[in-house]
């Protein structure tokens, strides 16, 4: 596991949005969706739409601000 890795990590444990991790960690969003890409390809993370309603489909990190709704 990367540094990165592990820093994003510690700030997910609590399930927060993009922007708030983003502005905890000062990251670029380059480096951001990297390593959520890579953690969410090795299965160490899960995607929600809220904080209690996990993603099933598949998740494109890398999609420009998709903004992700329940209905």
């Amino acid at each position: 596991m990367s540094d990165e890795e592990f820093d994003l990590l510690d700030e997910l444990y609590f399930v927060q949005n993009y922007d708030f991790i983003k502005e905890s960690l000062g990251w670029e969003d380059e480096l951001l969706l990297k390593t959520l890409n890579s953690l969410y390809q090795n299965g160490m993370i899960k995607c929600l739409t809220t904080p209690d309603t996990e993603r099933f489909d598949a998740v494109d990190v890398f999609f420009p601000k998709e903004k992700i709704s329940s209905t």
